[in-house]
C-alpha cells in the first residue's frame, strides 16, 4: 500500500469501505429515464435494475461505451440498478424518476449510501470556465454528524449541455474552483471548520497537487471554532487577489467575518503569500442594525463601489422579532491598505435573500449589479428556498427583482430549495450552478441535485 501524495482520485475509495470493482461515476435521471456513467470502458458490460424494494433485478441490457440510460420507467418512482462485467459488479445504486431543473449536473439519492464515508447529500456548487469553453462544475458530499470531506468534479465541453465525471476531491469541503493566470486551483476546508487548503491543477481538474494549508482550524464535530467559507468567487482588487471566510461555529453560536489576500504576482502555493484579516465578531449594538438576537454573518461576497471594498454577508435574522425576520444584509469595509485589519462595520442594505448564500457581481456593459439569489416573500416564510430570482441593483444599495428563475412557491417548501447559486456572465447570458432539492429530496436543505442553467439575453 503506497501514499497517495495527490489531492485527487478517480475515485476516492476509503480503507474497508464497501468496495465495488466498477464505478458508478454520474446519475443523472429524468422523467421516464434514468441516466448513469461509469468508469469502465470498452468491456461488454450489463445493465439490471428493479423497482426499490422488489425481489428481482431484470436486465435492461448491454453496452461497452461506459454509459446507459434505462428508459420507459414510471415516473415519480424509485429504482435500483447496477451494472457487471464478467466478475466486476458496480454497488447497487439508487434514484427517483421525475422532471429536474435545468440541466442535471449530478444526482444522489438520500438513501444512497455509496458517499456515507462523507454525506449523503449535494452541496457547495462552484463553478469555473476556461478560455477553450471549458466549464467545470465541482460540489461536495454533507450530512449532520458525518465527515464532510470529500468533492466531486464534473466538465461540459458543449456550453453546459452534457456533463462527465472528470475526478474527486479527498479532504475537500466547502471549495471554490477558480482560475488565475490560466491555471486551475481549489480553495477549500479539508471538513467543516477544518484546515484552508489550496491546491493546483495544471490539466483542468483532472489532477491536483498536493494542497497546501493557509490556517488551521478545528474538526468542527464538538462545537470548536474553526474556518468556515464557502464558493465565493475570488475577486481581484488593488494588485492583490481576494476572497471570504469566518472564523467560530454554529456550536459557538457566532461566525467572526475575515478576508484574506495575496499578491496577484505571488505564488498562491506559497502559505506566506497569503494574508488574512483579524475576525471581528457581529455587534447588535452597531447604528442601522435590526434589534433582535443574531448569530451574526456567513458566506460574504466582495464587492468594489464607487467609496470602497465591500464584504456583504448573508444575515442571520430568523430569531429576530416578525415581521422584521428577513430581508437585511450586512455591508462590512474591507481595509486595503491594510490586508491584516479586521473589517469595519458599515450599513445594513435591503435585499430579500439574506437567509441563504448569495452572490452579488457587476456586469462592466450595462453598468450594473446583479444576483441570483434565494428570494424570500414574507415573515412566515423567512426560511424558505423555493424561490429562486435575479435581481438587479444600480449601486449594490438598492435591489430591485428583475424577474422569477424557478418559481415552486405552489410546493411544500420543507422538500424544495434553489439555493447556493455559483453564478457568471457569460456573454450576453448568465449561467449558474445551484444546490437543488426536488422530487423528494431529503428536505429543501438537503438537496439531491447539482443542476446547470441559462439565462439568455439577461440585459433584455
Amino acid at each position: 500500500m503506497k501514499t497517495h501524495k495527490q489531492w485527487s482520485y478517480a475515485p476516492y475509495k476509503p480503507v474497508f469501505f464497501d468496495d465495488e470493482s466498477i464505478y458508478i461515476c454520474r446519475i443523472a435521471p429524468g422523467r421516464n429515464y434514468i441516466h448513469f456513467e461509469w468508469l469502465t470502458e470498452g468491456e461488454s458490460t450489463d445493465i439490471y435494475f428493479r423497482k426499490r424494494d422488489t425481489v428481482d433485478f431484470e436486465k435492461a441490457g448491454s453496452t461497452d461505451k461506459g454509459c446507459f440510460d434505462i428508459k420507459n420507467l414510471e415516473d415519480a418512482t424509485d429504482y435500483e440498478f447496477y451494472v457487471q462485467s464478467g466478475e466486476k459488479k458496480s454497488r447497487i445504486r439508487l434514484a427517483r424518476t421525475g422532471e429536474a431543473v435545468g440541466t442535471v449536473v449530478n444526482y444522489l439519492h438520500p438513501d444512497d449510501e455509496v458517499y456515507s464515508f462523507s454525506g449523503r447529500y449535494l452541496c457547495s456548487p462552484s463553478m469555473v470556465k476556461f478560455e477553450n469553453g471549458v466549464l467545470l462544475v465541482s460540489m461536495d458530499l454533507y450530512a449532520g454528524a458525518h465527515p464532510q470531506n470529500l468533492t466531486l468534479i464534473f466538465r461540459s465541453d458543449d456550453n453546459g449541455e452534457t456533463w462527465h465525471y472528470v475526478s474527486e476531491l479527498f479532504p475537500c469541503f466547502w471549495g471554490k474552483l477558480f482560475i488565475h493566470k490560466n491555471e486551475l486551483y481549489m480553495l477549500s476546508c479539508s471538513t467543516e471548520y477544518g484546515d484552508l487548503l489550496i491546491g493546483k491543477s495544471t490539466d483542468m481538474g483532472k489532477t491536483f497537487s498536493e494542497p497546501v494549508v493557509l490556517m488551521r482550524g478545528s474538526n468542527g464535530k464538538n462545537g470548536d471554532t474553526g474556518v468556515h467559507k464557502n464558493p465565493q468567487p475570488v475577486v481581484y482588487h488593488r494588485g492583490r487577489i481576494w476572497n471570504t471566510l469566518e472564523w467560530g461555529s454554529w456550536g459557538q453560536h457566532y461566525h467572526a467575518p475575515m478576508v484574506m489576500s495575496a499578491p496577484e504576482n505571488s505564488d498562491l502555493m506559497e502559505a506566506d503569500s497569503w494574508s488574512f484579516s483579524y475576525p471581528v465578531k457581529y455587534n447588535p449594538e452597531w447604528e442601522g442594525l435590526p434589534k433582535g438576537r443574531s448569530t451574526g454573518n456567513i458566506e460574504g461576497c466582495l464587492v468594489e463601489l464607487d467609496d470602497g471594498f465591500y464584504n456583504i454577508m448573508r444575515y442571520d435574522m430568523g430569531a429576530m422579532e416578525k415581521p422584521n425576520n428577513y430581508g437585511k444584509v450586512v455591508a462590512y469595509r474591507v481595509d486595503t491598505d491594510n490586508p491584516e485589519n479586521s473589517l469595519t462595520y458599515s450599513h445594513c442594505i435591503d435585499f430579500p435573500a439574506n437567509h441563504s448564500k448569495f452572490q452579488m457581481k457587476y456586469d462592466s456593459i450595462s453598468g450594473k449589479f446583479y444576483s441570483v439569489a434565494t428570494r424570500i416573500l414574507n415573515s412566515e416564510n423567512a426560511h424558505s428556498r423555493n424561490l429562486l430570482s435575479l435581481m438587479i441593483s444600480e449601486d449594490c444599495k438598492n435591489w430591485e427583482v428583475h424577474s422569477d428563475l424557478l418559481d415552486y412557491r405552489n410546493e411544500d417548501p420543507k422538500l424544495i430549495g434553489f439555493q447556493y447559486v455559483d453564478f457568471m456572465f457569460d456573454g450576453d447570458d448568465i449561467i449558474y450552478a445551484c444546490r437543488t432539492a426536488i422530487n423528494n429530496a431529503h428536505s429543501f436543505h438537503d438537496s439531491n441535485y447539482t443542476t446547470f442553467h441559462r439565462i439568455k439575453n439577461f440585459r433584455k
